[in-house]
């Protein structure tokens, strides 16, 4: 029920033909999936029920709210590295916002991303940390995680707004069995119209860098929602490139080394959200993974299972092992495995401390 429902929020049908429990499975559906504004946005200029108005414009004034706190600290962000005369590239949500995409439209967003070329690294914390963004209670050893493996700064915090900065240097791990060129996306980038200081990924790349997010991930708390950003990128794409989109996205892909992610999310949009993905360039994104079948029936079996809106109180033993191995699997194509077997001891041993002082 809760995917048919939301399905709904794609295709714009008539709101006034959900009858209220439909409409309470909905909200809580969308408000679980983090997808509350896209919804109070799909339903603009439609009349609904009246308890369900107060909901809907509580996630259209965050979402606002939001998109105007990012555009504020984008203008900070313009501010604080206007010396370097290096290329910024916005990532994900606030690239959204800030080109106005549709992938912006009643979306809620964290923190702001940015790429930045790795050789710059040192010098661009060093303007932020001057603008009153810092590093916050990173220990040793999470320091050197991040400095040495990661493909990003520890989060920065500006001292006075509170704000979560994350400053990448790539998109994937340093320690990731494919890492793809981040030289290749600062190229391609374009200048924000609205900002033409900053800049974002170019489109095929935003797809792609949203494919890669979502499937490297070990935890899908955001994953519908991130499902909806490629969903709304692949239609943006195909607006602007029509049918040649599916050989360029393809040919993108194998030069980022990003196939893998770029047939699921072809996959999944489709199964899902009922993107218009063609049977050729899904069978085309299949061949280039180089993997057997059984092993993406695998994966999709896996991602299918937690993607789908199901509310937490209808999991069950099956979604719990499906979200554990998904776990192993973030963090196995994060790190060589003796590494991680370390990390993952490291991760544990902590979180047996603090249980038992927090007991004690």
């Amino acid at each position: 029920m809760a995917l048919e429902l939301l399905r709904l929020v794609r295709q714009a049908p008539d709101w006034a033909a959900l009858s209220l429990p439909q409409w309470d499975a909905l909200l809580r559906a969308a408000r679980q999936a983090n997808l509350m504004g896209r919804l109070a946005w799909a339903c603009q200029g439609h009349a609904v029920p009246a308890p369900v108005a107060p909901h809907l414009l509580a996630a259209q004034r965050l979402a606002t709210h939001q998109r105007e706190a990012i555009a504020w600290e984008c203008h900070y962000l313009v501010r604080a590295l206007a010396g370097l005369k290096l290329p910024v590239v916005l990532l994900k949500g606030a690239a959204y916002a800030m080109a106005d995409q549709a992938a912006a439209r009643g979306r809620l967003f964290g923190d702001v991303d940015l790429l930045v070329p790795r050789a710059a690294l040192a010098q661009v914390e060093s303007e932020l940390a001057l603008g009153g963004w810092t590093s916050r209670g990173s220990d040793p050893y999470d320091e050197r995680y991040y400095r040495q493996w990661m493909h990003e700064l520890p989060p920065l915090t500006h001292a006075s707004r509170g704000t979560v900065l994350d400053v990448h240097h790539s998109i994937l791990p340093l320690s990731a069995r494919r890492v793809p060129d981040a030289v290749l996306l600062l190229q391609a980038s374009e200048p924000l119209a609205s900002e033409p200081t900053l800049r974002r990924l170019a489109l095929q790349d935003q797809l792609l860098h949203s494919a890669c997010h979502l499937y490297h991930e070990g935890e899908l708390m955001q994953g519908l929602r991130d499902l909806y950003d490629l969903d709304a990128l692949i239609s943006e794409c195909l607006e602007r490139f029509g049918a040649s989109l599916w050989p360029q996205l393809q040919a993108r892909a194998v030069q980022l080394q990003l196939q893998l992610p770029l047939r699921l999310a072809l996959k999944h949009t489709q199964a899902l959200l009922a993107t218009p993905v063609p049977a050729q360039a899904l069978l085309d994104a299949e061949h280039a993974c180089g993997l057997p079948r059984w092993r993406l029936a695998w994966l999709d079996r896996i991602y299918l299972r937690l993607l789908s809106p199901r509310l937490a109180e209808d999991r069950d033993w099956r979604d719990a092992l499906a979200a554990g191995w998904l776990y192993l699997r973030g963090h196995a194509l994060r790190m060589p495995p003796g590494r991680l077997l370390l990390h993952l001891s490291r991760k544990a041993m902590l979180r047996l401390v603090k249980h038992r002082s927090q007991g004690d």
